[in-house]
């Protein structure tokens, strides 16, 4: 009786072994895709999206900045330029 109960006791050991190294395991890559594009769905159902006029309105100030600091740009590099030929010119 004694060695049964011994049996048992390492039979329930080793499966608590088993069941440990299972929570352990990660999911196979599929499993782990899946759950990660279930989850972005859920935060994207979360999300305010603004109303069109607002997304044109928000373009449109992008748009201007952008075409802001390209004319800045334009004449410092065409100031540099100047600048250099300039200095070239003298040299010569």
């Amino acid at each position: 009786m004694a060695r049964s109960n011994e049996e048992n006791f390492d039979k329930a050991k080793a499966g608590k072994k088993a069941k440990a190294q299972d929570k352990n395991k990660k999911p196979n890559f599929f499993v782990r895709i899946g759950r990660k594009l279930k989850e972005t769905f859920s935060e994207l159902k979360r999300v305010t999206w603004p109303t069109f006029g607002t997304a044109v309105k928000s373009t449109g100030i992008v748009l201007v900045i952008v075409l802001i600091f390209t004319v800045i740009v334009t004449c410092v590099n065409v100031g540099f330029s100047e600048l250099l030929e300039l200095i070239t010119s003298l040299g010569a």
